[in-house]
């Protein structure tokens, strides 16, 4: 059975009713192909139009250049939530389209800083029937086309493999998860399953962006990490407090969600040294959250 043809009985989160996500719904309005999970559905867009270097390090998709929307079923249709990458040009005229669009933006905020060039990264919400929030979310996805003058996917500028001699045994071991490899960046993806993490009262998952991750690329001698750290209001600062403490650069601390419960905060951070280094900064920072150990678990997007 192809992704589209997929639908999935998920229960709704007060378990009282269930419902179905029309994966072939969405996929037929907005014409990309995506990614089935435990029934919800995700639609990635590499931004392979976009020529990103920080530090002398080139930012490919796999280092965190995606655009991505996410579905999750809602006894009346679906939530989505997403986070559109965009230029300085394209800002204006995609948040304009979100509004007009009748959806939420949650955040505005970089992941980099001496990046060039300049990208910021949008968060959008909503909820409504599938169909609608399909249509809604392709308006969005079809702006930042006319924006950019064609479709970022197709794009060679950041289409390309990175270089990676780091020893990621080692880096596994410090960090205790694996990773997985893609174009030369070994990213690592962790989920809060010590967390039940809802927006407007539905579940959000790992799936949907909630989760902790770290994307590596370079040597073991002079690595680059970038990532997201997902915290609990009483793990910002211990979390930030590890990072720079062990020479991590601590970029962004934001949200990127309005409406969830609990509260929680999302961290961006960039790296560059010695590649066991940065690891054992990150695994100091990893022990500031999820205080349980025993409900570690490693998930991909």
């Amino acid at each position: 059975m192809s992704q589209h043809n997929m639908k999935k009985m998920v229960s709704s989160p007060n378990n009282s009713t269930s419902s179905l996500l029309d994966t072939a719904a969405i996929g037929r309005i907005m014409g990309i192909k995506g990614s089935f999970n435990k029934g919800e559905y995700k639609i990635t867009v590499p931004q392979n139009d976009l020529s990103v270097m920080v530090d002398g390090f080139k930012i490919i998709p796999a280092m965190g250049l995606g655009t991505w929307i996410a579905f999750t079923p809602t006894p009346g249709g679906a939530m989505i939530m997403g986070d559109i990458i965009l230029t300085e040009t394209d800002l204006k005229p995609v948040q304009q389209e979100i509004i007009r669009q009748g959806l939420t933006i949650t955040a505005i905020h970089n992941h980099f800083v001496r990046n060039h060039p300049n990208v910021m990264y949008m968060h959008l919400g909503g909820t409504g029937s599938t169909e609608a929030m399909a249509q809604k979310a392709k308006a969005v996805l079809d702006k930042v086309k006319e924006t950019r003058g064609g479709d970022p996917s197709k794009g060679t500028a950041s289409n390309e493999t990175v270089q990676n001699t780091i020893d990621t045994v080692s880096l596994n071991t410090i960090l205790g998860y694996r990773g997985e490899m893609s174009k030369g960046v070994y990213k690592y993806t962790i989920g809060r399953p010590d967390i039940k993490l809802q927006e407007h009262g539905v579940a959000v998952s790992t799936f949907l962006g909630f989760n902790t991750w770290a994307a590596w690329q370079g040597t073991s001698d002079k690595a680059a990490v970038a990532g997201d750290f997902t915290m609990l209001e009483d793990e910002v600062e211990p979390v930030v407090k590890a990072l720079v403490e062990n020479g991590i650069e601590v970029v962004a601390v934001h949200n990127h969600m309005v409406h969830e419960q609990p509260r929680v905060f999302f961290l961006h951070y960039w790296g560059v040294g010695n590649a066991e280094q940065l690891a054992k900064g990150l695994r100091a920072a990893l022990d500031q959250t999820g205080k349980s150990k025993n409900t570690r678990s490693m998930n991909s997007h």
